[in-house]
């Protein structure tokens, strides 16, 4: 662990990547993503931005995505900062980068580069549309592959045009995705010596998320539209009006059954509701009468009363009513880790439980540029060489 890394209040001890030295070379959200999920993971994630960049979300975004990782700045466009980078491949398992595609060969730290050092190392790439193809160089983020995706166009009340999904969903995608593509090839090193390139980005992720609506495409040719709170094909699922508020349900089981439990047994004698294609024909007039039911009790009495009957039901919270919600505090989901600058900060936590090589937030994130001197030791450079890096301009220890 390196000097500037803190250990946070949450402990915890080897996980599952230990030993594992991964060169972080990403930026903006989808990326972190990926180095922060192998961060969690136990692994030695080493941060290297441009001196006059350091981090760029700011605030909270920096705090959650960047913390356990050690911190250097390096202009990789100087000879010396690209020295630095491929002394820090020889040693490394894993290079992450999510740059537009010719960016990392403009540079010399393409594969093929990386290689040359260390033919073990498996590197890992994000971009915007892709690695070849006609949009392979064009600039993407989330909100751009969420609309050539299809997303935007499924997302919304039924009518009222294109809706952006409220998270970066194609960032968080993207970098799962990247992040499970890295740990089956260091798997698939144990068994053949080599590094491999991984690569997905922000389009391939979320088609891959549009799921059953994409599928239905291939199939069937159904081009799917917006329905709103409601499931596309299921009904009723989705969102219901009650006494005070919203309630979130799914009827699943046999609608006579559903009907009976909500008190109201004549919704399944009515020819309109008989049976799932007619549910889905009279949607709007099941709404109205079930929400006329609905209205007869709170949300809270209806969430008791289905779900002792074993149906989904739930509440629709805002994020503050999120974390004081009973079962989300029992998780434990929250991590306090203390910066030096920032004081204690809250992230959350990797939302996965490994029982034997658990994962923990491991340090907060570090001041930009504070791990540049320690590492430059450790990869071998004198004080006198370190001080002509620092001269140059070719590494920095704090941001320009």
């Amino acid at each position: 662990m390196l000097s500037s890394m803190s250990t946070s209040e949450s402990g915890g001890g080897a996980g599952p990547l230990a030993g594992t030295r991964v060169v972080d070379l990403t930026h903006a959200r989808a990326g972190p993503t990926c180095t922060r999920q192998l961060a969690d993971l136990g692994a030695d994630v080493i941060r290297v931005s441009h001196p006059q960049r350091g981090f760029r979300l700011g605030g909270s975004d920096d705090h959650n995505l960047m913390r356990a990782k050690g911190s250097m700045l390096v202009d990789l466009a100087t000879a010396g900062g690209h020295e630095v980078f491929l002394r820090l491949c020889d040693d490394a398992d894993v290079v992450v980068e999510n740059f537009r595609p010719a960016v990392k060969h403009r540079l010399g730290i393409d594969p093929e580069a990386v290689w040359a050092r260390n033919p073990r190392v498996v590197y890992a790439s994000i971009s915007g549309f892709g690695q070849t193809g006609p949009y392979a160089d064009r600039p993407a983020v989330d909100q751009i592959a969420q609309g050539a995706a299809g997303l935007m166009s499924v997302t919304g009340p039924p009518g009222s045009g294109p809706w952006r999904v409220g998270i970066a969903i194609s960032d968080t995608a993207a970098g799962t995705f990247l992040t499970q593509g890295v740990l089956a090839a260091l798997l698939a090193r144990e068994r053949t010596g080599r590094g491999q390139w991984v690569h997905t980005s922000l389009i391939e992720a979320l088609i891959n998320f549009m799921d059953f609506q994409a599928v239905r495409w291939l199939n069937e040719g159904e081009v799917p539209g917006q329905v709103g709170n409601d499931h596309p094909t299921v009904f009723p699922m989705g969102t219901y009006r009650t006494a005070d508020g919203l309630l979130n349900l799914s009827a699943m089981g046999t609608w006579e059954r559903f009907c009976d439990t909500v008190g109201a047994p004549w919704m399944a004698s009515d020819p309109r509701f008989a049976d799932a294609a007619a549910r889905l024909a009279h949607r709007d007039d099941l709404r109205d009468a079930l929400e006329s039911v609905l209205a007869g009790a709170t949300t809270d009495e209806w969430v008791d009363r289905l779900t002792a009957a074993g149906y989904p039901a739930g509440p629709v919270l805002a994020v503050d009513e999120v974390f004081a919600d009973p079962q989300v505090r029992h998780l434990d989901l929250v991590r306090v880790v203390p910066h030096a600058v920032d004081g204690d900060v809250a992230v959350l936590r990797h939302p996965v439980t490994l029982t034997d090589t658990p994962t923990a937030v491991r340090a907060a994130a570090a001041v930009p540029g504070a791990d540049t001197a320690a590492v430059l030791a450790e990869l071998g450079y004198g004080p006198d060489e370190v001080a002509a890096l620092f001269g140059s301009g070719a590494v920095a220890g704090r941001a320009r």
